[in-house]
């Protein structure tokens, strides 16, 4: 158990893969944004690499521990300190009842950070899944972000389980800039149907800054006047973007009228617009530790062969093999 002294701009827990299977019935999968830093805090701790965790944003997150417990906390820099004193990040620590833990403003780049204690957040699951989806008020804790006073539960760490006193392999730590490489393949609705290639060879060539109105649900990009290879939507509508509504792939790059969105992993399950390209799931996390208003994204055209080779790149970094003893 622990309790929340500050909780952040959005604290939320979190558990991987998320709600599988239900994207039909209009539910997003949720889950971390970063699942890669996510996983990794886990496996530190001994936990199952989807045990539910916390996913903190932006920084500004403190806690007590009401009881001994080993933690780790990976992905962006907020500095964290126990008791004051910083905390060496994708390391598992070994902490004492009483103790506090601060997050503060991220240092460098990303803007995610991931905090697992050993034995994972003992909430409730909803419909197979304790992650929480903040929108509709479902999964997590009560369903929302933490805030002051909230006492977390936390499970039995696993017996047997040597969780303190390791560390990520330092050549695996993932670095993250302002400037991003993400490779995405083309989409269902794309060249030479809905897009020129003029519109193609934009999409894949020009540094879109990611809009400060950017959420876990879509990442907005800057607009552009698409040239566009139809006059209008037909039946669906006056714009070319228009289609009859279908449903929408987690990280689909959906053009709604001159703007590109990013659907992330709280984003819409069905709609109306042109998805002209989808980013790989390999690439997914690396959205996590984007800060809106600030960052770049570079996408890279990349086939379903080249995409599911790096989804196999993503599973090793993010699997044991990654972790050492020290």
């Amino acid at each position: 158990m622990f309790e929340v002294l500050e909780g952040g701009i959005q604290t939320t827990v979190q558990d991987f893969p998320g709600r599988q299977g239900l994207l039909d019935q209009g539910i997003c999968p949720a889950g971390p944004f970063d699942n890669l830093a996510f996983r990794l805090a886990n496996l530190l701790v001994g936990n199952d690499p989807g045990a539910a965790a916390l996913e903190i944003t932006a920084g500004n997150f403190q806690t007590r521990f009401e009881e001994d417990a080993v933690i780790a906390v990976c992905g962006a820099n907020m500095q964290p300190k126990l008791d004051g004193e910083p905390l060496e990040m994708w390391r598992s620590h070994r902490i004492g009842a009483g103790q506090t833990l601060a997050l503060g403003a991220v240092h460098g780049g990303g803007f995610r950070a991931y905090l697992a204690v050993a034995g994972a957040i003992d909430v409730p699951e909803y419909l197979g899944s304790r992650a929480t989806y903040a929108p509709g008020a479902i999964g997590g804790f009560e369903g929302r972000a933490l805030k002051k006073g909230d006492r977390v539960p936390t499970g039995a760490a696993r017996a047997g389980s040597a969780a303190a006193g390791q560390r990520v392999k330092p050549d695996r730590v993932p670095t993250y800039g302002s400037e991003w490489v993400v490779e995405a393949v083309p989409g269902p609705q794309s060249a030479p149907d809905y897009w020129t290639w003029n519109d193609f060879d934009h999409f894949f060539s020009h540094p879109w800054k990611l809009d400060r109105n950017s959420n876990r649900m879509g990442y907005r990009l800057e607009s552009h006047g698409w040239e566009w290879a139809r006059k209008s939507g037909g039946v669906a509508g006056g714009h070319p973007s228009n289609i009859l509504d279908n449903g929408y792939a987690v990280g689909a790059v959906n053009i709604a009228g001159d703007q590109p969105i990013i659907l992330c992993v709280d984003g819409p399950t069905l709609g109306g617009f042109v998805c002209a390209a989808g980013v790989a799931y390999g690439a997914m996390w690396k959205l996590g530790q984007m800060a809106p208003g600030r960052d770049k994204i570079n996408f890279k055209e990349v086939t379903i062969d080249e995409a599911a080779e790096l989804a196999r790149q993503t599973e090793d970094l993010a699997s044991a093999a990654s972790i050492e003893r020290v």
